[in-house]
C-alpha cells in the first residue's frame, strides 16, 4: 500500500532526501527509488538490509544508502539524517505498545521542519496509539484507504491505511 501510495504520488519524494524505518525486503524502497528519492534505508536487521539492496538494484538498477539500526533507541539514527530529512517513510512498523512511545520521541529529530510521514498501518491498535499522539501534539493528518488487492488471496479483506502525518509548525 505505502508503495502503491508512492508511485500515485511521486512528486512527495522526487529529488527529496528520504528515510524508512524498517525497510524489510525493499518494496516501499523500489517504489521510492523508481519516483526518484534520494533514499536511506535503515533496519536493525542486517539480513533486512541485504534483501532490500538486492531487490532494490534488481528492479531499480538503484540501491539506497542503508542503514543499521533499532528506531526503539532514541539515538541510534543520529548518524544518517542530521538536521531531519523532508520525508519518513514507515509500512507496518508499529506491532506492539513499547514501539510507540520510542516513535513519537524519534520523529521531531528525524523529519525537517514542514516534512512529512508516511505511515502505512493494516488497523492495529499500537498504530491508533500514535494517530492519537501525534492529533494530540498538533500533526496534521490525511489518510488514504487501501483494499488491495494483495498477493496472497489469504489477505482479502486487509484494509491497509497510509497516513500522511506532518507537524504544524507555529
Amino acid at each position: 500500500a505505502l508503495a502503491d501510495a508512492i508511485l500515485a504520488t511521486p512528486e512527495v519524494v522526487r529529488d527529496r532526501e528520504v528515510l524508512e524505518l524498517g525497510a524489510g525486503l525493499g518494496i516501499s524502497a523500489i517504489a521510492a527509488l523508481e519516483a526518484g528519492a534520494r533514499l536511506i534505508a535503515t533496519d536493525y536487521a542486517a539480513d533486512a538490509l541485504t534483501l532490500c539492496r538486492l531487490n532494490t538494484v534488481r528492479n531499480t538498477g538503484r540501491s539506497p544508502a542503508l542503514f543499521r539500526a533499532n528506531w526503539r533507541v532514541l539515538d541510534a539514527l543520529d548518524g544518517c539524517c542530521r538536521g531531519g530529512v523532508p520525508v519518513v517513510l514507515a509500512a507496518d512498523v508499529l506491532y506492539e505498545a513499547r514501539d510507540v512511545a520510542p516513535l513519537l520521541a524519534l520523529l521531531p529529530r528525524l523529519i525537517a521542519p514542514n516534512g512529512v510521514l508516511w505511515l502505512a498501518e493494516p488497523g492495529r491498535p499500537t498504530a491508533q496509539t500514535l494517530l492519537e499522539a501525534t492529533e494530540v501534539a498538533g500533526w496534521r493528518r490525511t489518510t488514504i484507504r487501501h483494499d488491495g488487492p494483495w498477493p496472497d488471496p489469504k489477505d482479502a479483506g486487509v484494509v491497509v491505511h497510509v497516513h500522511s502525518l506532518q507537524k504544524m509548525t507555529e
